[in-house]
């Protein structure tokens, strides 16, 4: 006979990823709007791409690739003024915190990411003031 805890958290983890619509799923994000054209997109793919899922701000921040030459998802259509390649904006719970324009580098991205994800609540942060993650 199954194990009812066991089949209870699994109706419940069920539930909750399948009512969760893209911008909800997770506390934050970090929305990635982008083109195929854009050396600098090209660029930060080559420089943080490949870490940046494995660090604590991509744990805090998910990222999440937008195509400005194609249909942004309903769920981050709020989001205006996007006139450059790569634009960051940290996305949380249906509302933009902040954004940076363009990648400056791999030595300062950190660095303002960081920035940026000091701006969310606290309830996103651990004792230490650092962002969850």
């Amino acid at each position: 006979m199954p194990n009812i805890r066991f089949l209870l958290l699994v109706a419940a983890v069920t539930t909750g990823l399948l009512a969760a619509t893209p911008g909800q799923a997770r506390a934050a994000e970090l929305l990635m709007f982008e083109s195929q054209t854009c050396e600098w997109c090209e660029r930060w793919h080559e420089e943080i791409g490949p870490a940046y899922g494995k660090t604590r701000y991509g744990r805090a921040a998910p990222l999440r690739r937008i195509d400005i030459d194609r249909t942004v998802p309903a769920a981050y259509r709020a989001v205006r003024g996007i006139a450059y390649t790569p634009t960051f904006v940290l996305w949380h719970r249906g509302r933009e915190i902040g954004r940076l324009v363009g990648y400056p580098g791999e030595d300062f991205f950190w660095l303002l990411l960081e920035r940026l994800l000091d701006k969310l609540p606290a309830a996103q942060r651990d004792p230490a003031g650092r962002t969850k993650g």
